[in-house]
């Protein structure tokens, strides 16, 4: 994991790239949909969680590409440590280069669009909560796909629909909270979501892993 976080950061890993998406996206809105305050504020939420979203997807397939490339993959299938540790690990390493920074600048970025002051804390919170299965989810797309030409695509169509729940459920927190509203129904759901992905993906990827490497 130590190793995985190490080449994350010296290669870019998403880092970079993920903030960068993510401030293009939410400056880029504001021209698409007009200045006025009043739109962008009913909109925000949706427009933070998705590109938060899809600024997480960008760096997923390289995810267990180069390991399997340099044939690391296969020493690390047959090491002692299994292979639902490796999935799990490296969708930490993902979410800590790629999550953490998104939910770190993401209440800053909110203020382009207008993101009402209420809304700030819970899109914070809900990003915190929300962002680890993003990762997770990711993991378990980028196993399916390892190995394959053009895997890239087929794992953004297999993983997008599967971070809809996700997205729901995060952008309702961050709605919810920016109208005084309650936030605890739709923060369990998110929070159920991510415990969910944690306990069952890192047994599923570990499968897909052990299929793709025979």
């Amino acid at each position: 994991m130590i190793r995985d976080l190490k080449l994350a950061v010296r290669a870019g890993g998403g880092f970079g790239l993920a903030l960068a998406f993510f401030l293009i996206v939410v400056v880029l809105v504001p021209f698409g949909v007009g200045p006025e305050r009043e739109v962008l504020a009913r909109i925000a939420p949706g427009i933070l969680w998705v590109a938060a979203l899809l600024a997480a997807l960008l760096s997923l397939d390289r995810m267990f590409a180069l390991d399997h490339e340099d044939g690391s993959l296969t020493l690390l299938a047959t090491g002692p440590l299994p292979l639902e540790a490796v999935a799990l690990g490296k969708a930490l390493v993902h979410w800590a280069t790629t999550g953490l920074p998104l939910v770190v600048i993401a209440p800053l970025l909110g203020i382009l669009l207008s993101l009402p002051g209420p809304a700030v804390l819970p899109l914070l919170v809900s990003l915190a909560v929300g962002t680890p299965a993003l990762s997770m989810i990711g993991a378990f797309g980028a196993a399916l796909t390892v190995g394959l030409k053009r895997g890239g695509l087929l794992m953004s169509l297999l993983v997008l629909p599967l971070y809809v729940p996700t997205l729901v459920f995060g952008a309702e927190v961050v709605r919810r909270g920016g109208e005084g509203l309650g936030v605890a129904v739709p923060l369990a759901m998110l929070g159920g979501i991510t415990l969910g992905a944690f306990a069952v993906l890192p047994f599923a990827t570990a499968a897909a892993l052990r299929v793709n490497l025979r």
